[in-house]
């Protein structure tokens, strides 16, 4: 009979006992926020690690900090929190959306915007593509100090973080845009959309389209910013159907990732669809 594995739970009460932990576990040891995506470990036939690191403990990391310049968001503060705190800016209804659509009440309620930037292998992530196009950075610590790091850069690199490094907070501008979010959710997969599309656009006096940042989540392994169409419609005027032309023209550039929930070409399929849904919204904002 094969024996259970042991595993162990750790609650430090500041970053910095944390970070000890984390160093004196290396590989054996993870961060444990909400716990959505670790509790379902066993599910996908993942192998739990001997030691979890519970950041629940450290007030700094479940604080969300509103100054003239930036948000500041701890990477323990839940979807719910997030979307109650930010749900009086105008510029940020993208990411109120994301935060607060996501999944179902439930899990709104645990999970962490940390655990959502964090789990590599959850392509389905609402607050992912919300935050690229909102220009997020992202603060790391680890035993040789902190760094700051733009969020498409960390999304590239998280994988490979050496164990030991610790998510304390995501930056976000404050900056004078309009924004929206949208998600296709099938009931076949549950609470989570096979594709996602969120956006964030600076509005011309004349209701052109001025700088603009567009972002796709679920799609692919990992979300991005969309450059090509960003370009595209720069300039033109603020119309989801002339925006979804160009979504159509361009959509051929994403490789649909394959699921049990759908083929990979339909997520590709359904996305111009999605665009034009964020950018009626954008209009009507």
């Amino acid at each position: 009979m094969q024996q259970e594995q042991q595993v162990g739970l750790y609650q430090p009460e500041t970053i910095a006992d944390a970070l000890g932990v984390l160093s004196e576990l290396g590989p054996r040891g993870s961060v444990l926020a909400g716990g959505t995506w670790i509790m379902r470990a066993p599910l996908r036939h993942e192998q739990m690690v001997p030691g979890y690191v519970a950041i629940s403990r450290i007030p700094e990391l479940h604080q969300v900090e509103v100054t003239d310049d930036h948000v500041k968001v701890g990477c323990g503060v839940t979807h719910t929190q997030l979307a109650r705190a930010l749900e009086a800016m105008p510029q940020m209804r993208g990411l109120v959306a994301a935060a607060g659509d996501a999944a179902n009440p439930a899990i709104r309620q645990a999970a962490t915007v940390g655990g959502n930037l964090c789990s590599v292998d959850f392509q389905a992530a609402d607050l992912v593509p919300a935050l690229l196009c909102q220009g997020a950075e992202v603060e790391l610590a680890a035993s040789e100090g902190r760094q700051r790091m733009a969020l498409g850069e960390f999304l590239e690199i998280r994988g490979t973080l050496q164990p030991g490094s610790l998510l304390l907070h995501v930056l976000i501008p404050r900056r004078d845009v309009i924004s929206a979010h949208a998600r296709l959710p099938l009931r076949k997969a549950g609470d989570y959309p096979v594709t996602i599309v969120s956006a964030a656009v600076e509005r011309g006096a004349d209701g052109t389209i001025g700088e603009v940042a567009i972002a796709v989540g679920s799609v692919e392994e990992t979300a991005r910013r969309w450059g090509r169409l960003e370009q595209a419609i720069s300039g033109l005027s603020l119309d989801p159907d002339l925006v979804h032309q160009h979504a159509v023209a361009l959509a051929d550039e994403f490789t649909g990732r394959e699921g049990p929930e759908v083929p990979g070409w339909y997520r590709v399929q359904v996305l111009p669809t999605l665009v034009r849904r964020v950018f009626e919204k954008l209009q009507n904002t």
